[in-house]
């Protein structure tokens, strides 16, 4: 396959098309990580990414119908709403944050530079003023008994947001291993060495069982390698 800033934009959406007629929440997981596997550059996965990781991020956002993501995640990236508009639709796709504190500042990007309200998924036992504060600051705030995979996808396929691109942080993303509960994964290796401490793009409970995947397509442009994976369910 030709590397993503050869492709056209139809092309791009065709290699990373959803399946048609979902009827529940599919989740697309997607990554980059250094040559070494480090998640992170001085703590911020930015350091990662270059033109080829950024063009192919900005698709896979298009294409999604919410983007779910930790709120730690947030925090580090300074998260502010998607830019462009979901295809087929008239706004971007909200940016449902999972906090069970709902610890977020709401004076951050990801309230006052967005164009549709962030999801904030919590608990009852978050503080009742942090939940005010974050829903006076325009934030959709959904109380659920529990932040659990089942919980999080039940809701956002409630809202017919079955579409969705999880961008971490790890613990997301090891919650969702473990509760089976990723469909694809594309990942970006970055041509990068990156040593330090950084940690691995999924962090979940010990013991769960490894998830077979199949690789679907594969791109490359400037050393940068970017990979996609389905889960063998999918394919057949």
């Amino acid at each position: 396959m030709p590397g993503p800033t050869d492709l056209d934009e139809a092309a791009l959406a065709a290699h990373y098309a959803y399946p048609d007629g979902l009827a529940a929440p599919y989740v697309r997981v997607n990554f980059v990580a250094s040559a070494d596997g480090a998640v992170t550059v001085d703590g911020r996965s930015r350091g990662l990414g270059g033109p080829a990781d950024r063009r192919v991020f900005g698709r896979l956002r298009r294409l999604a119908e919410v983007v779910l993501v930790g709120a730690g995640t947030v925090r580090a990236e300074d998260y502010r709403g998607a830019r462009r508009p979901t295809v087929g639709r008239d706004l971007p796709p909200p940016i449902a944050v999972v906090t069970g504190s709902a610890d977020l500042d709401p004076g951050a990007r990801l309230f006052t530079d967005t164009a549709v309200p962030p999801i904030v998924l919590t608990l009852a036992s978050a503080p009742a003023e942090r939940r005010e504060r974050l829903a006076a600051a325009g934030a959709d705030v959904v109380v659920l008994d529990r932040l659990t995979p089942d919980a999080l996808l039940g809701e956002l396929g409630a809202r017919g947001l079955h579409r969705v691109l999880c961008e971490g942080g790890p613990g997301l993303f090891g919650e969702l291993l473990a509760a089976d509960a990723v469909d694809e994964l594309c990942l970006t290796v970055s041509p990068l060495l990156a040593g330090g401490d950084a940690g691995r793009i999924a962090r979940g409970p010990a013991g769960t069982p490894a998830r077979p995947l199949s690789l679907v397509g594969v791109a490359h442009e400037d050393g940068t390698l970017l990979l996609r994976y389905l889960r063998d369910a999918h394919i057949g």
